[in-house]
Parts: structure tokens; sequence; C-alpha cells
């Protein structure tokens, strides 16, 4: 699916630029164009698809349902839908966009943003050929977990009022219209919105919202770039391999400033565990270089306020620390 963009990064850094291949700044530049033009044709297209269907009941069908008695359903919905989809934490971003402005509650919303770049199909099938079948689905399982009581929790602390104003003010209209059309309308209303209608919502929702953000990926991306590949090898085995307690949060803390999505790291995984750095601490290392990066946060700054960011960084490194903990003890080693 995202090939197209690997071959167009290929081509510009290799052809065009004329850079020699293996080289980090042939590397941190054909990063850059890779993510950068992954995740603007994901922000447009997510977000004019999502506003398309925002224009018609069906959306707001699900915005209710979800928003209503069965929100358990929602946050496990999700986060399961996160598991499935194979996005790193920026390219999540468009999809969360799409959520929010659908009027589907921030906590829902949360659940599948933090799940997404956990887990996907490529990396549970990898791990399960590395691991094994035991820690492969304790790792989905537990994935899954933080991504539902992390919108649990979020929903309970109101977090949708440190949403930046243009996201928050979205998300209520779209909520808005859902409950002025259940006051006014009945399942058998006659009444149709046209496809033309459809396309200028959608496509005056996508332009706003992608002239606020566009900025903000480029600034996120060539920072995961700048500091993509530039860790000494060896670094992290010689410092956090012999399984002292601090070492999780230590390697959570040095994961931050990189940048990877849950298949690219994969190849790191399997070189530290053969390297003795131990289970858990690897997991908390990966993971918070796959959802807690530096890019991500910025990006995300533009639909959250500093309130919102700071408590999901805290239950991030929170999660992926106890996660640490819990696969370093000793049932868990091969």
């Amino acid at each position: 699916m995202f090939e197209v963009f690997t071959h167009l990064a290929d081509w510009m850094t290799y052809q065009l630029f004329d850079m020699p291949q293996g080289g980090k700044l042939a590397d941190a530049t054909h990063f850059f164009i890779e993510d950068s033009s992954k995740i603007l044709v994901l922000l447009v297209v997510m977000i004019y698809v999502i506003a398309l269907f925002r224009a018609s009941l069906n959306v707001e069908k699900v915005r209710h349902y979800l928003a209503g008695k069965r929100r358990i359903f929602g946050y496990v919905s999700g986060s399961f839908f996160g598991a499935i989809t194979p996005f790193c934490s920026c390219s999540s971003i468009p999809v969360f966009l799409g959520f929010t402005t659908a009027g589907i509650p921030v906590g829902i919303t949360m659940a599948f943003l933090i799940t997404s770049p956990l887990i996907n199909e490529i990396a549970v099938l990898l791990l399960f050929s590395l691991l094994g079948w035991k820690f492969t689905l304790m790792y989905v399982v537990v994935g899954m977990l933080i991504g539902i009581f992390s919108g649990w929790l979020l929903d309970r602390i109101g977090a949708h009022r440190w949403l930046q104003p243009f996201a928050a003010k979205a998300m209520h209209k779209a909520q808005t219209q859902q409950s002025s059309y259940e006051n006014n309308h009945t399942n058998n209303d006659p009444s149709v919105i046209t496809m033309s209608y459809r396309h200028q919502f959608a496509k005056q929702e996508m332009i706003s919202i992608v002239g606020r953000v566009w900025k903000w990926v480029f600034i996120g991306v060539g920072i995961g770039a700048g500091l993509h590949g530039f860790v000494p090898d060896g670094w992290i085995e010689t410092h956090l391999g012999a399984g002292q307690w601090w070492s999780v949060p230590a390697s959570v803390l040095i994961g931050i400033p990189l940048y990877s999505n849950a298949t690219g790291v994969i190849p790191i995984m399997e070189s530290l565990l053969k390297n003795g750095l131990p289970i858990g601490t690897t997991l908390a290392f990966c993971m918070s270089t796959v959802a807690a990066s530096i890019p991500e946060f910025v990006m995300l700054k533009q639909v959250m306020q500093w309130k919102l960011l700071g408590i999901l960084f805290g239950l991030l490194l929170s999660a992926f620390t106890v996660m640490g903990w819990i696969f370093n003890l000793p049932f868990w080693q091969f």
C-alpha cells in the first residue's frame, strides 16, 4: 500500500539528489521524503473521506452508537481498529483529526491513536517468528489494554476540554448536528443529502484542517529524520543490558527522540535481543520509539493543548515502563 512512497523516496534521494546509499544524510533524506509524503497524502485522503461520510447520516449514527451506553464497546472498537491499521504514530494523526471532526468522543479516538502505532499485522507476524505465540499474544493484549484504559481515563477526566479550539469546535459542531437531527427527524425522513453537497463539505473541511497542520508535518518528520540512525551501534546494549530496574524507564526516555514505525522497529528489537538486552527493556525502548516520539508530539500540539499533551505523554511513559518491568520477569525469559 505504501510502497509508492518508498519508491518516490528512493528516486529522489538516490537519483534526483544523487546521494550515496548507506550514508547518514542519505538515510535522513530518504526518511523525510517517504514519511512526509505518506502523512500528507493520508491527511488529505482521510480528512476528505471521513468528512464525506460525516455529511450523511451513517457516521453520525456511528458516533451516537459509540457515544452512548456502549462506551466501553467504543473503547474496545477504537483500540481494535488501531491494532489492525498499519499506521505509525504520525500517520495515525490524520485519522485522529477525522474522528474528532466527526464528533466521536475523545477517549475512543485516543484509544485508536495510542494502539495504532503499537500493533500492526506485520509486527505481530515478525514477533511470532522471533519470540513465539505466548509473547506475541501478550504483546497484542497488553497493547490493546493500554489503548482501552487510556481512552477510558481521558474521557473520565474530561480530556475534550484541552483540545485546540478549532478541533473542539469541530467536534462540538458535529455532536450538535447529531442532536439536532435526532430531535427533528425520524427514521422515515425522506430528505436526501446530495453528493455534490457532501463533496463541497468534505473539500472545505479538508482544506481547513490540512491548511492548519501541513507545516507541522514537515517540522515533525524533519526532527525525526534528523535523529534517525544517529545512535551509535551497541550503545544501548552496553549501557542497559544488565537488567536493573532503572534500565526500563531509561530505555523509554532514550527511545523518545527516535522515530520509527512498528514494522521498522522489529529488526532493531531482534538485534537488541540477540545482543543480550532483556525482553522488557527492549520492548519498552521500542514502544517509546514508535508511540511517544518527538515528531508525533510536535504534530499533536496543533490539535491538543499543552495539558492534554502532558497527560498523554505521562500516560504513555508510565504504561511502557510498567510493561517493561512485567516482561522482564523471569517467566518471560526464553
